[in-house]
């Protein structure tokens, strides 16, 4: 049985983004992305944390520093995490993000300016997104992220090397804005019912997420190139017990994961690339109906 408490602070609402960090048991990864929002952001942000068993001193930590949070017991996943800290937003802003990442310094400016470059105030206008900041991760092949080794664990980690070279690492906006940490309105974010349970603990609720999005007629996954987030990696997804997230998402929505995020979301392209809508393969394509058949069988 999945039960938990929330704590509200008296903070106040003049925030800009709200940004919810799942953990489990990893103070000491907490502390550094928690420390480098406060220290390297250009405005200020709630900061939301869902603390799983913190029997590591996660949850003291979390209370005598404050901060908005809920607390489970036992493990919930990040499904149940991320929606359980809903009633905790305070802004129009819902930005989810892992403890095992280092926000580089002004990483908030550029996602603020692409989300004005799609908001017509004068109009009243406000479009549905997701933004993204971009990737640096020590190794791997995210066509997503930029890979430059500054450090593997905190003990390793070279955060001097990665502050100089910052500006060597950004990129160009690119499409396919899936992965944490990411942005989207609050709006956006009620209209699709958040993230799907059916994924708990969490894995592959990323392109679902963005699927259920994409059916609400979304278009803009955007990943700002010169907003940029330092990822360790898996510090917390290598301990828990996977769910076949792959199998599900295709029985759920008739085509692979990688269809979607390559096909429809165009995963890791330049911007000025567009996905043709009218070539879009689909529940009905026979590449899909062999895969869904597959996974019937027990395919991961």
């Amino acid at each position: 049985m999945i039960s938990f408490t929330k704590n509200k602070s008296a903070k106040g609402n003049d925030c800009c983004f709200s940004i919810v960090i799942p953990t489990w048991n990893n103070l000491k990864y907490l502390e550094l992305c928690v420390n480098s929002i406060i220290k390297n952001s250009a405005y200020e942000h709630q900061i939301i944390i869902a603390v799983n068993e913190g029997v590591d001193g996660t949850k003291k930590w979390v209370e005598n520093h404050g901060f908005d949070h809920i607390y489970a017991s036992s493990n919930i996943g990040i499904c149940y995490a991320l929606n359980a800290c809903r009633s905790l937003v305070r802004t129009k802003f819902i930005m989810y993000a892992n403890d095992d990442m280092y926000f580089l310094p002004d990483w908030d400016v550029p996602i603020l300016e692409k989300i004005n470059e799609l908001t017509d105030y004068q109009s009243d206008i406000h479009k549905y997104y997701m933004i993204s900041s971009t990737l640096v991760e020590p190794s791997g092949d995210n066509p997503c992220a930029v890979i430059r080794d500054f450090g593997t664990d905190i003990e390793t980690f070279r955060e001097d090397d990665l502050l100089n070279e910052k500006d060597d690492l950004c990129r160009n906006d690119w499409r396919g804005s899936m992965w944490p940490p990411n942005v989207m309105p609050l709006d956006c974010w009620d209209l699709i019912g958040g993230m799907s349970i059916e994924f708990h603990p969490g894995m592959y609720s990323d392109p679902d997420i963005c699927r259920k999005m994409w059916e609400a007629g979304v278009r803009d996954f955007i990943g700002v190139g010169n907003s940029l987030v330092y990822h360790f990696g898996c510090k917390s997804t290598k301990r828990v017990r996977k769910n076949r997230g792959r199998k599900t998402f295709i029985q759920k929505w008739g085509i692979t994961p990688r269809t979607f995020t390559e096909r429809y979301l165009l995963r890791g392209r330049d911007m000025s690339e567009v996905a043709d809508e009218n070539d879009l393969p689909g529940p009905s394509d026979f590449g899909q109906i062999v895969k869904r058949i597959l996974s019937c069988f027990g395919n991961k």
